[in-house]
């Protein structure tokens, strides 16, 4: 029965390794936009940074985990094209091509929220979903060659919405107040109608975008369980401490577009772009990993204090890089935190892939494996 259970997760592995691609394709991508040394060079590379940490890595993980909540066979375009489309941005296929397969994977995502929708009306569902229609709107600007600066804020809502679903989930059962999730419905709408506002006027877009998501930021500090779980131990402490810094990072970007709008270049759009993708998108990865893995990868991921070493790394370099290359325009801070924020994420991948490996085969067997994604009541404590 485990050996069934464990070679029933192998297909979804195959699933992710295009995802992992991505996601060292987009480091490598990363250091040649910092100028320094790296395994693979070339123009288009670089160029492809934004798309193959967004939708490329961090897009098929998230399909990846919803197809499996889902559990039917047709979910599983989603993460096949998101990452067979993020793999061709680096090969000699046409970038039409890759564009193509990037915007049927996000379709498809939004596409699994209605049978899922229909089995739970639940408003962290229906946030998550607004968040994938939002996605389809970035993958079909991309396709239209629309520069990823002008996009950004598309790829960022559709990241930011998918993830506070996700924490609304998680909170459910420590909501006290009735009035929370209607509340979360409302701002991720006005996050929606904002994002929308800016890309026809984004003199005032922007501006209402910064002001929604930091209402969103409000939101979260406010009723996420991660407050409580700070004070405890092991996993739900890491989890927490990455949770609450991510929402900090947050709150920078959102600042920036509430006082000075939108920025499409130099020092400040480095730090509007790597405050959310890296010091929000990144943390929350981090809190959730070894969570979201072990149910849909059918393989225990036990949570190691050595995890407190790439995620400090990552929040520290982010404060040199941002703090102080970017706010004071020193570009050997950028260049040497930017390196830094690469070796912190590739750290965490090493050390999940180390205690993953590390784990007993007893452990392994005795663990319950599920078909479907954990309640949020079964998760609740660990998160």
């Amino acid at each position: 029965m485990d050996d069934a259970r464990r070679r029933s997760g192998l297909p979804r592995l195959l699933l992710l390794i295009p995802g992992g691609f991505a996601l060292l394709a987009g480091l490598d991508a990363a250091l040649l936009l910092l100028g320094v040394s790296s395994p693979v060079t070339g123009a288009s590379l670089a160029r492809a940074h934004g798309i193959l940490m967004t939708l490329g890595f961090v897009g098929t993980v998230v399909a990846l985990e919803r197809a499996v909540a889902l559990g039917r066979a047709w979910g599983y375009l989603a993460p096949a094209s998101l990452g067979i489309g993020a793999v061709s941005l680096v090969t000699p296929t046409s970038r039409e091509v890759g564009a193509a397969l990037l915007l049927a994977g996000t379709v498809a995502l939004a596409a699994l929220y209605v049978p899922l929708w229909r089995r739970n009306h639940a408003a962290a569902v229906l946030i998550q979903a607004i968040g994938a229609i939002l996605g389809v709107g970035a993958a079909t600007l991309w396709a239209a060659d629309v520069p990823v600066p002008s996009l950004l804020p598309w790829l960022v809502c559709f990241l930011v919405l998918t993830i506070s679903g996700e924490r609304l989930e998680l909170a459910r059962i420590a909501l006290g107040d009735p009035r929370a999730e209607p509340l979360a419905v409302l701002i991720s709408v006005a996050v929606a109608a904002a994002l929308t506002v800016s890309l026809l006027w984004p003199a005032a877009g922007y501006p209402l975008l910064g002001a929604a998501l930091i209402t969103l930021v409000a939101w979260l500090c406010n009723y996420d369980v991660a407050r409580k779980t700070l004070h405890s131990k092991g996993l739900p402490r890491f989890s927490a401490a990455c949770l609450l810094a991510g929402y900090g990072w947050l709150a920078v970007t959102a600042c920036w577009w509430l006082f000075a709008g939108s920025t499409r270049a130099g020092a400040s759009y480095d730090a509007v772009v790597h405050s959310v993708f890296l010091g929000f998108v990144m943390s929350m990865i981090m809190a959730h990993a070894p969570i979201i893995f072990p149910a849909v990868l059918r393989r225990p991921l036990p949570y190691s204090a050595v995890m407190y070493g790439p995620a400090v790394l990552l929040q520290l370099s982010l404060l040199v890089r941002i703090g102080i290359g970017d706010s004071l325009d020193v570009a050997a801070a950028v260049q040497i935190a930017g390196v830094l924020n690469v070796v912190s994420v590739l750290a965490f991948v090493a050390v999940a892939v180390w205690s993953a490996t590390k784990t007993p085969a007893a452990q392994s067997h005795s663990r319950p494996h599920r078909s479907r994604r954990p309640t949020a009541a079964g998760r609740n404590e660990a998160a």
